[in-house]
């Protein structure tokens, strides 16, 4: 990282930050609801390395473009086409002022990632949330792990323009080793449970990029919107969507789409709070139960996995030393996920990823993930 940012501004960084990746384990679409969901911080992320500058001038740079892109701290605005990835630090920049944490001057910024985009890792959370730590430092704001995920959200929500909840920024800042991240949406509370002994992550990308921002993400988040609004209507007092009684939205007689939508948030939200009683009593089937029962329910009721997500969810299920598996993130293209015991191996992966390719005629990009530490500063 020191390299490649001497290699772009011609000096050292004084900053350097890191934030990872995140597994959304389950509670599909729940975050944005009030409701539960749980994920895991992985052990893949970005790296930031930071320096700041006299002037009014953000420079930003990554491993993955050519020369440095330009903004002006005094009149920051959302950038198009190949510099769009600048978004998501400029979101920050500007969330943090809106905070009152002004940047005094401009800074030169260099990312570089080993998390793959497009497989529903939330790249975006990890650049985020990177970016503010690295800020923090640099002008010295007082800053916590709470409110740096709400930072982080805020620039994805009214600067990028993606209405995404917490799950994601809550989950990067919020990662252990070795622990689930289980997220009150509601109370915007966060807590870590212990993984279980002898079981790993596995995240398969179908190779089907999905791009949150210019897909049917808004529209679910309407749908579910305008199917709280016609529940309260009907004589529902829950706070939100995710605490309806499902019984209740059977009942209410909703438009059948609307209907499809809030059945899958409020049962999924069930889903997260079954799963937090398996992992306290070490119940691993139940956990696979509950893991394909929030799969199938995204996929017919949400609608928003895929023909080949949901292949690869089947291939995995069928598949030895698997527990469960399912979609991991918002959808529509991406990655599934597959939580499986120690005994399931490479060799296991390359049999997944056979039978994909055989269907499909491409190959899916697969690697094996740990539970890791959350947003910090690196030494």
């Amino acid at each position: 990282m020191e390299h490649s940012f001497e290699s772009a501004f011609a000096y050292s960084p004084t900053i350097r930050s890191r934030a990872p990746g995140r597994i959304e384990f389950i509670g599909n679409h729940t975050d944005y609801n009030g409701g539960m969901v749980m994920g895991v911080a992985v052990d893949k992320g970005i790296s930031i390395a930071a320096s700041p500058r006299a002037d009014n001038t953000i420079r930003m740079a990554t491993s993955h473009g050519d020369a440095p892109t330009s903004a002006d701290i005094a009149n920051i605005q959302p950038l198009a086409g190949d510099a769009s990835w600048c978004n998501y630090i400029l979101g920050v920049v500007k969330a943090m002022q809106d905070e009152g944490m002004k940047t005094p001057h401009g800074f030169d910024i260099f990312v570089d990632s080993d998390l793959p985009s497009g497989a529903g890792l939330s790249s975006s959370a990890a650049l985020e949330l990177s970016t503010g730590w690295a800020l923090s430092a640099m002008f010295n704001f007082p800053l916590d792990k709470a409110t740096l995920a709400r930072v982080g959200r805020k620039a994805e929500n009214t600067f990028v323009g993606m209405p995404c909840g917490i799950l994601d920024q809550g989950v990067s800042a919020f990662g252990e080793k070795d622990a689930i991240v289980r997220i009150d949406c509601a109370k915007e509370s966060f807590t870590t449970i212990p993984m279980p002994k002898g079981l790993r992550f596995w995240v398969f990308n179908t190779m089907e990029k999905h791009n949150l921002v210019e897909s049917l993400y808004a529209t679910r988040h309407k749908e579910c919107m305008d199917a709280f609004a016609l529940l309260r209507e009907a004589g529902c007092e829950a706070e939100n969507l995710a605490a309806v009684a499902p019984d209740f939205v059977r009942k209410a007689k909703l438009p059948a789409t609307l209907e499809m939508r809030a059945l899958h948030v409020c049962e999924e939200h069930r889903r997260v709070i079954a799963m937090g009683k398996a992992l306290d009593a070490g119940k691993v089937s139940e956990m696979g139960r509950l893991l394909c029962a929030s799969h199938r329910s995204s996929s017919t009721l949400f609608e928003n996995s895929t023909e080949r997500l949901d292949a690869l969810v089947e291939i995995l299920g069928a598949t030895q030393g698997v527990v469960g598996a399912r979609l991991t993130g918002g959808g529509f293209g991406g990655a599934a996920m597959a939580l499986t015991l120690d005994s399931f191996g490479e060799e296991q992966a390359r049999t997944v990823c056979d039978a994909f390719e055989k269907q499909f005629g491409q190959r899916p990009s697969v690697f094996s993930a740990a539970a890791g530490a959350g947003a910090r500063l690196c030494q």
